[in-house]
């Protein structure tokens, strides 16, 4: 089955077909760099580290752009605020993001270029609109003039004249049209600026990633993606410019992910409900955050909330019990490539094909989970059990890169989810082992009693013991 993409500019899912056969150039808007990264930034950034991901496993020679805006109005009001530069503000949340997104397990873009260092690209592109007169100049200011693009709105759906007639943003004389956009932007005292054929200043949003994007890719991009928010006036606004300077389509398929919801409600500002990746992570572990974030396909709106969060890190333990099953009952802890390949990885193409479902995707992942404890539940392993556990953790593998999981040995993450468990409970591991030895005598002495005190008192503390074939083990767990 070939890949299908829902492309929204045709609202329609078509065939994935790229401009050089094989090749694929793809441009995401990233962060406008002000402050932390919230949930919603984490949304757009996995969706996308995962698109590319499973690209590349399909053999596709990916080229990834993903620009960070480090001038913009909010940042310099940011700035103002906390008496800071700029420029050093922006330098400040780069960071941030990456250490989130490094938690995150998110691969670095092939560029990752800045507005700043690519003024010289926007003042070309921008010359190019104004002598195509396309744009037009206003006491320092550049304007995009948007009446002479015929089809601006052919991605948002929207038509010029309805906009104009309903029209309810803030009048400026300067412009032509209420619609038109700020290309250039005159300097104005104590903002960052640069020199043009118009006199210093600095760009406009818009014409930033058409700049970046072109330098990368050329005129045509294979795909170009951000979040639904993004649609209009952003993406729509980048298309007029971008074709009107290069009289080329501007990108083939467009990818929009859903918002994330906090407890049912939308983020906003008014309900400071705008929830930090940095907070999240002191609570819940990365990989959990992220197989949460592709819990649903990439279009829908997903509802982030402490019932859903807890949801898939239990969903996470049981992905690396099964790994812990497998070593220590199997002895498998490593294998090449997955033999059959009309197994489970199969499957999980098949949902990957169809525009990037990571929720059957995930569907699938968990299927092969329940499998591989049932051969283990049997007990003995013949050489055919064996042989289907080693194809299932090869396709694990396979899926577990594709989703960015997986990527802690075992031991390394219940000892690390131990400890982090622990912090809230009032015994220390040597005290647990203790009790946990006294309930093993009582248990040959007959003692049932003192034995199911001992565990249901460890239960209550959020203690789970398991007893096994070679001795009782336990766990903390959340209560």
């Amino acid at each position: 089955m070939a890949i299908r993409i829902y492309n929204t500019l045709t609202k329609t899912k078509e065939p994935f077909e790229t401009i050089i056969p094989g090749q694929v150039k793809m441009y995401v808007c990233g962060p406008t760099v002000y402050d932390y990264c919230h949930v919603g930034h984490a949304r757009s950034v996995v969706v996308f580290d995962v698109v590319v991901r499973y690209l590349r496993a399909m053999d596709y020679q990916v080229t990834y752009i993903r620009n960070f805006t480090d001038v913009d109005d909010k940042i310099i009001n940011r700035a103002n605020e906390v008496g800071m530069d700029p420029i050093q503000l922006a330098e400040k949340y780069i960071l941030e993001f990456y250490r989130d997104m490094d938690a995150l397990n998110v691969e670095r873009a092939d560029h990752e270029p800045k507005v700043t260092e690519h003024i010289d690209d926007i003042v070309s592109i921008v010359q190019t609109l104004m002598e195509k007169k396309a744009a037009y100049l206003v006491d320092g200011d550049v304007y995009y003039a948007v009446d002479t693009f015929e089809q601006y709105g052919k991605l948002s759906g929207r038509k010029l004249e309805d906009m104009v007639a309903g029209s309810r943003i803030e009048i400026n004389e300067n412009k032509r049209n209420p619609f038109d956009f700020a290309l250039w932007k005159a300097a104005k005292p104590g903002e960052p600026a640069w020199d043009s054929p118009w006199g210093k200043g600095r760009p406009g949003w818009h014409i930033e990633c058409s700049a970046m994007s072109s330098h990368f890719l050329g005129d045509t991009l294979d795909i170009h993606g951000g979040g639904k928010d993004l649609i209009f006036p952003h993406h729509e606004n980048e298309i007029a410019q971008s074709e009107a300077a290069h009289n080329a389509p501007f990108a083939r398929y467009w990818m929009h992910n859903g918002f994330v919801n906090i407890d049912n409600e939308k983020m906003s500002k008014s309900l400071n409900n705008f929830l930090m990746i940095k907070d999240i992570l002191k609570s819940y572990h990365p990989e959990s955050v992220r197989l949460f974030l592709l819990s649903n396909h990439y279009r829908s709106p997903i509802d982030f909330s402490d019932q859903n969060l807890k949801e898939s890190d239990k969903a996470l333990e049981k992905i690396y019990s099964l790994v812990q099953r497998l070593d220590q009952e199997a002895g498998i802890v490593d294998v090449s490539e997955a033999v059959s390949p009309d197994g489970y990885w199969s499957d999980f193409c098949e949902a990957m094909n169809d525009d990037f479902n990571t929720a059957k995707g995930v569907g699938v992942f968990f299927n092969l989970v329940k499998e591989g404890n049932r051969i283990l539940d049997k007990g003995s392993l013949s050489t055919q059990a064996r042989g289907q556990l080693e194809e299932l953790f090869a396709d694990l593998k396979k899926m577990a890169g594709i989703l960015g999981i997986l990527q802690q040995p075992w031991k390394v993450f219940f000892d690390a989810r131990t400890d982090r468990q622990l912090q809230d409970i009032t015994l220390s591991s040597e005290e647990i082992d203790a009790l946990v030895a006294e309930r093993t005598a009582a248990r040959k002495n007959k003692n049932w009693q003192r034995a199911d005190e001992i565990r249901d008192s460890l239960a209550e503390k959020g203690i789970v013991l398991e007893d096994k074939a070679d001795g009782t083990h336990w766990k903390a767990t959340t209560k």
